[in-house]
Formats: C-alpha cells, sequence, structure tokens
C-alpha cells in the first residue's frame, strides 16, 4: 500500500473531513465543474434532491480545486469514509494532479467523479433554475445554498477561475429567500 493524492472539486475543497498528511491547491486538465448531480442524501432529500457538483469532460479546460495526500496507513479507511461520502452517484476515477504553485511534474491521484448513467443525474439546466433548486433544498448535511456559496468562496480565495460557480453563487445569494439561509 502506498501514499496517494485525492482531488477535491466540491465540498472537499471546504470540508475534507478525514485525515490527511497534506493539502495543497491544484488543478486537473480537461475537465469543468458542473452542478449537474442531484443529492438526495447531503444537500437534497429523495424527492427533492438539491444540486452539486460534478465533472464534465472539457477539452482545453482546468478545473480547480484541492488536493489531499492520504498516507498508506490510513489510505483504506479514508476511501472507505470517503466511497460512502460521495455514494450518492460518485465513482472512484484515477486522474492527473497539477500543482500550480510548483514546478514538478502531475502526480497521480484519485477523484470522484459522478456520470450521466447514474440515477442521480439531474443534468444541464440553466443556471437561473440551478439557483432556485439551491436555495430552497436542505438535506441532512444542511443547505444547498452553503454548497454553493462555500465553494464559491474556496475557490476566490485560492485565486482560482470558475464562473460556472461565481455566477451560480452571484444568482443564489440575490434570490429572495423570505428569510431563509
Amino acid at each position: 500500500m502506498t501514499d496517494v493524492w485525492v482531488f477535491g472539486y466540491g465540498s472537499l475543497v471546504w470540508r475534507p473531513n478525514f485525515p490527511f498528511a497534506e493539502a495543497r491547491v491544484a488543478t486537473i486538465s480537461g475537465w469543468s465543474r458542473r452542478f449537474w448531480q442531484g443529492s438526495t442524501d447531503h444537500r437534497g432529500v429523495p424527492g427533492a434532491p438539491g444540486r452539486v457538483v460534478t465533472l464534465i469532460e472539457e477539452l482545453g479546460a482546468v478545473c480547480w480545486g484541492r488536493a489531499y495526500l492520504i498516507e498508506a496507513d490510513s489510505r483504506d479507511t479514508v476511501l472507505s469514509h470517503l466511497d460512502y461520502r460521495e455514494k450518492g452517484g460518485y465513482s472512484l476515477h484515477e486522474v492527473k494532479i497539477a500543482f500550480p504553485d510548483a514546478s514538478n511534474l502531475p502526480v497521480k491521484g484519485l477523484i470522484y467523479i459522478a456520470t450521466p448513467g447514474n440515477p442521480n443525474w439531474l443534468g444541464e439546466a440553466p443556471l437561473d433554475h440551478i439557483a432556485a433548486r439551491a436555495r430552497i433544498s436542505i438535506g441532512p448535511s444542511g443547505h444547498n445554498a452553503e454548497y454553493v456559496l462555500e465553494l464559491a468562496q474556496a475557490l476566490r480565495e485560492m485565486k482560482a477561475e470558475d464562473t460556472h460557480v461565481f455566477d451560480l453563487a452571484d444568482l443564489v445569494s440575490t434570490l429572495d429567500t423570505g428569510g431563509q439561509a
């Protein structure tokens, strides 16, 4: 068993809840983050899913996130935890991870991606529709709007570019919620 890097691009960017040896700002190439996955186990419930991110392949795209180095002795435990956390339609894939603050070559790592074949896939929708759903959805992990806004804040802090997330966060924060957070 060896150490492994895990790339987070959604809630793992701002809410890792597992032991890691190191966390670094990182990127992956050829992927774009989109709020196209339904969440019935974290940010919504069955019948009223929230919207969370997944990745879609896009030539020339760069997705910013955070990579976590998981040491060999905790690898199985952490991956079992992440398998459970990402159970709502995500599967584990290998990816090349780059570190913008370093001149070294990309490293192999792992990533969870939800693809169109999973039962919680919601797919593309107008951004204002995604924002409206995010404002009203609540699940066991909290408000869907929190997920959107925390992700946007974390990406801004790392000086990342992500128009989809930033535009959605702007819509979520400006919609009338009748006093709801």
